[in-house]
């Protein structure tokens, strides 16, 4: 029995385990190996294989800078250059196709615009090298990779000191001295990781625990910091307090007081691992009472180390309350996972979010340039998708916006610029599918170049924001979203590379009855309008059902 005490509050439970409870806990694991959550032994080969080439070029990386800023020689290869790992990779519950969030630390002569330059070139040249996608203008700067079959996130920090050695070691926290505060929150995510594994009572169950809800977060679709969902680091943080409150408890147990404990949560009640610490430093450390923003938190998950962070402050009122549906849709299928009604595959099951709604909004993010420059465009579009979430909220009639966590893509070679604007006008919609029927596909390794010299390349990305409507008030039948969208437009267009000759945004109302096909899995089946479902619409007195909503777009 484990008797230590974890976390700000005492446990609720120390009993160990019951038959019962082993047995769900064994068809857990099993339900986990079968979906393919853990990674073969040679795959995880590869990932450390990567990060040696990703270490070795980050030496390279600092090397060039130093030469270029007038140090020695000498001491150019001496100032060293050290990548770390944290999130789902650090913690342990990585497996196939999960990417590796890693932090490239550097001295102090090196700058965060070297990054995006020099760092980005050196990984351009590399033959390993799949996509590239920098954003600048995140919250935390980023630059994402596709290297040899892996996704690599790369983010920076530089410390003030004159070199990184490759046995140092981020716990001191002097090294937090000197620095901004996007070098804080960069190195904020592999101290969070490190403490998060030391205040768990059993690593094992929290991991095993971890993977299920990971899994969990990922198939309904609430799985995503950048749409507004917890990422990575706040889910496995969310787990942990549940380890600490049933210290001795098996995984399946942690799984199910999950759901029952965040769904009766006192939101904005703060998720803690631990007491915030004060510190030496003059930084910001989270603290409702003294900052506005804080404030404004809806579900916070800080991060145990210091300086203490919230670790989901993208989440907005629509997220939240999806997510806290999602819980409740947990707590009663962990009642009849317990009664043997169901299994841990109806858990799992895949979202209905292609379903769900009446009205979607397409936000087609398109560049007339190569597939490279797109990823820049669009990548810096995802990031801003929040925001256009935040104006819609506020529109009288619209109960919910609820952003899709993945985005979809496609390239084309068109004949000429004309060719080009009609396709990217219809796109997103069933008539531009059949608009692209015969076009030639532009591939994203730009191996075809020389076939292709005197056509328009043309890359489009497309995400989606379900509506749930109210249009109950009198006389109102039509929405209207020309504000939000406006101001959304607004926001790309003031991106520091946008060029309106190159870069273009649409937002384009679909039904759903008119949503494309590749936004459906196999087995599933498109919805299908019959007159039945009409006709009991139509019986529902007293409400105002919309006909239309408005369509903007911005070329």
């Amino acid at each position: 029995m484990n008797n230590q005490a974890y976390g700000v509050t005492p446990p609720i439970s120390v009993a160990n385990s019951t038959p019962k409870e082993n047995e769900l806990n064994d068809l857990l694991i099993k339900e986990l190996k079968s979906r393919g959550s853990f990674e073969s032994e040679t795959a995880t080969k590869k990932r450390v294989e990567v990060l040696n080439i990703l270490q070795s070029m980050t030496e390279e990386f600092v090397y060039k800078v130093s030469i270029k800023k007038n140090i020695s020689e000498g001491m150019a290869r001496d100032v060293g250059g050290k990548i770390f790992t944290f999130g789902s990779y650090r913690l342990g519950v990585y497996g196939p196709g999960s990417d590796i969030d890693t932090l490239v630390v550097v001295p102090k002569h090196v700058s965060r615009n070297d990054f995006f330059e020099v760092f980005y070139e050196l990984l351009k040249g590399r033959s390993e090298l799949e996509e590239i996608a920098p954003v600048p203008d995140a919250f935390v700067p980023i630059i994402k990779i596709e290297f040899a079959g892996i996704s690599i996130d790369l983010i920076f920090a530089r410390l003030d000191i004159p070199r990184v050695p490759r046995d140092l070691t981020l716990d001191d926290k002097n090294l937090l001295k000197n620095i901004d505060e996007k070098d804080l929150r960069a190195l904020n995510g592999t101290r969070v990781t490190d403490e998060i594994l030391q205040l768990v009572p059993k690593p094992t169950v929290f991991k095993h625990a971890l993977r299920c809800i990971k899994l969990w977060a990922q198939q309904r679709a609430v799985y995503g910091n950048i749409f507004g969902f917890p990422g990575g680091v706040a889910w496995a943080m969310l787990v942990a307090r549940i380890c600490q409150l049933y210290p001795n408890a098996v995984s399946a147990v942690i799984v199910e007081k999950f759901f029952h404990i965040y769904s009766q949560w006192a939101w904005p009640q703060p998720v803690l691992l631990k007491q915030i610490e004060d510190g030496p430093l003059q930084v910001r450390v989270w603290n409702p009472r003294l900052y506005a923003l804080d404030r404004q938190h809806r579900m916070p998950v800080i991060t145990p180390a210091y300086p203490s962070m919230c670790a989901t402050h993208n989440i907005t009122s629509s997220t939240q309350k999806v997510i806290l549906s999602e819980f409740q849709r947990g707590i009663e299928l962990m009642n009849d996972i317990n009664v043997g009604k169901k299994s841990w595959s109806d858990l799992l099951e895949r979202h209905d979010f292609f379903f769900r709604y009446k009205f979607y909004l397409c936000i087609v993010a398109a560049t007339r340039s190569t597939y490279a420059e797109h990823l820049k465009y669009s990548g810096m579009v995802e990031s801003k998708l929040r925001l256009l979430v935040q104006k819609l909220e506020l529109v009288e009639g619209i109960e919910l916006a609820h952003p899709y966590v993945k985005s979809f893509e496609n390239g084309y070679y068109c004949d000429n610029a004309e060719e080009a604007h009609e396709i990217m006008n219809l796109y997103g919609t069933l008539k531009g599918d059949d608009r692209v029927k015969g076009v030639l596909h532009a591939e994203n390794n730009d191996n075809n170049k020389e076939n292709v010299e005197n056509k328009v390349e043309l890359h489009m990305t497309k995400l989606f924001i379900g509506l749930k409507l109210d249009l109950s008030k009198e006389g109102e039948k039509k929405l209207d979203i020309q504000y939000p969208c406006a101001e959304f437009f607004n926001i790309c267009k003031g991106w520091q590379d946008f060029d309106s000759e190159k870069h273009f945004i649409q937002i384009k109302n679909v039904k759903l009855y008119d949503l494309l096909d590749d936004v459906y899995v196999d087995g599933e089946t498109r919805p299908i309008k019959i007159a039945k479902r009409k006709r009991a619409v139509s019986k529902n007195e007293g409400k105002k059902k919309p006909k239309s909503v408005g369509t903007v777009s911005a070329a």
